[in-house]
């Protein structure tokens, strides 16, 4: 006779130093100092929500800066990430691997360039992008001397010494200089600066179609139109960094698809595998063509694991028309926000497009966010003064409703901080209103 064996329905313990206090005594102890962190711990998500350790729930308005587009938990995404958990998490990029190539011709397909390097970050990428740029002028020109880059003032590229060399504020840069050499920056929108400084010499220019962490800030048609005629004329590279308001977070696949001319170079990561590290540069093939193997490589870059998990995340956009949805839900948002501007005199602007939006302040910003947070809000200050909202694509109407009424009583509760001597800046920028629907713009649509 055979014993018949009970299996325990006792709870598994928990992975040795998961409870709270050993996670921030670890922390304290052996991560570098480099975030200031409140001492709350998110566990896990769902949706547009996020749960920390006593399982009290969030509204993200924020997602991940800018990552999580599908939220958390996707079933989308967690059926290819299982799935190829499973097969193969890394190959050699001496070898090719299943994903690389269909993401790579999704990206070119809603992008208008021809081809992609993959890298493992926004930073990564933007330092690949630099790379080509350089050698790409320097064959088109005939070996002649062209090393300049330009970038705007107020821009944010990444924190790798390329990128930060093409960052703007000085508390960003000033630690680490010197820094790699040879950049200008631009003040926004100022045509006449940037015919100023554009000429032989420069290999190219960086732009942000929407500036993201300097404010949320559009760059306006006329001048994205200008850098593009000079850098045609001067043999130079235009480079739109979209790694924050790239992949459909504006409602577009592009942000720089409402203005007028394409890019050389485009430079993409945060969402683009739903949470796990991907970022890309992609260019046109006359650009791409001047590298050639040895010239640049990534051992993690374009994995399996990643690629797979990415080409499913645009195929997820594509099926669910989140598009639509985040052009829907940005409008409403939007809406929504202006009203709290004519109700609160210290909100000076509400600005942006699709699920990128910032409430411009004239006082500090970080007291709101604090409050928001005790309030089951995520949201985050940049600037300074500037609340800004990143929510995911798949936000509801509802969520949206939710999501304004916690603002408003975030903005009547707290109590008013100081003047913020930063938002002076605001009232100097050059900032074009949104065109309506561009040449480029038009065509794209046609072509889609």
């Amino acid at each position: 006779m055979k014993t018949k064996i009970l299996k325990s329905k006792a709870k598994k313990p928990a992975p040795a130093g998961t409870a709270p206090k050993s996670v921030l005594r670890d922390v304290s102890q052996h991560l570098m100092n480099t975030y200031k962190r409140s001492d709350m711990i998110f566990t896990h998500g769902r949706g547009c929500y996020v749960f920390d350790q006593s399982g009290k729930k969030y509204l993200d308005f924020l997602g991940g800066i800018a990552v999580n587009a599908l939220g958390y938990s996707h079933p989308d995404l967690v059926k290819t990430i299982r799935r190829e958990a499973g097969r193969a998490v890394h190959v050699s990029n001496l070898f090719h691997n299943p994903f690389q190539g269909p993401l790579a011709a999704k990206l070119a397909e809603w992008s208008g360039m021809d081809r992609v390097f993959f890298t493992n970050s926004g930073s990564e990428a933007v330092e690949g992008a630099m790379k080509l740029a350089r050698i790409a002028a320097k064959q088109k020109s005939g070996g002649a001397t062209k090393t300049r880059f330009l970038a705007l003032e107020h821009s944010f590229h990444g924190r790798t010494f390329g990128a930060l060399s093409l960052t703007h504020p000085v508390k960003y840069r000033e630690p680490f200089e010197p820094l790699v050499p040879g950049v200008d920056f631009l003040r926004f929108n100022d045509v006449a600066d940037l015919e100023s400084k554009f000429n032989a010499d420069v290999c190219a220019i960086f732009i942000e179609p929407i500036q993201g962490e300097g404010g949320i800030y559009p760059v306006s048609d006329t001048f994205w139109k200008r850098a593009r005629e000079l850098a045609t004329r001067h043999g130079a590279v235009l480079v739109a960094d979209e790694i924050q308001c790239g992949l459909g977070r504006t409602g577009r696949e592009f942000a720089y698809q409402r203005l007028t001319g394409l890019p050389d170079i485009v430079v993409v990561a945060k969402p683009l595998a739903g949470g796990l590290p991907l970022g890309a540069f992609l260019a046109k093939e006359e650009i791409a063509a001047s590298f050639s193997p040895g010239l640049h490589g990534s051992t993690f870059g374009g994995g399996p694991l990643t690629c797979a998990t990415g080409l499913t995340f645009l195929d997820t956009v594509e099926k669910n028309r989140l598009l639509a949805n985040v052009r829907s839900r940005g409008a409403e948002l939007k809406a929504g926000l202006q009203k709290l501007a004519a109700k609160f005199d210290f909100i000076q602007e509400v600005r942006g497009e699709g699920l990128m939006l910032g409430m411009d302040l004239t006082v500090d910003g970080a007291p709101y966010v604090a409050e928001a947070l005790k309030q089951g809000l995520l949201i985050n200050c940049t600037h300074e003064h500037i609340l800004r909202l990143l929510p995911p694509f798949i936000l509801t109407a509802q969520q949206v409703k939710e999501g304004l009424s916690k603002i408003e009583s975030v903005l009547a509760k707290t109590e008013r901080p100081a003047p913020s001597p930063a938002a002076n800046y605001s009232a100097g920028l050059q900032v074009e209103p949104r065109p309506s629907a561009t040449a480029a713009a038009r065509s794209f649509a046609a072509a889609r």
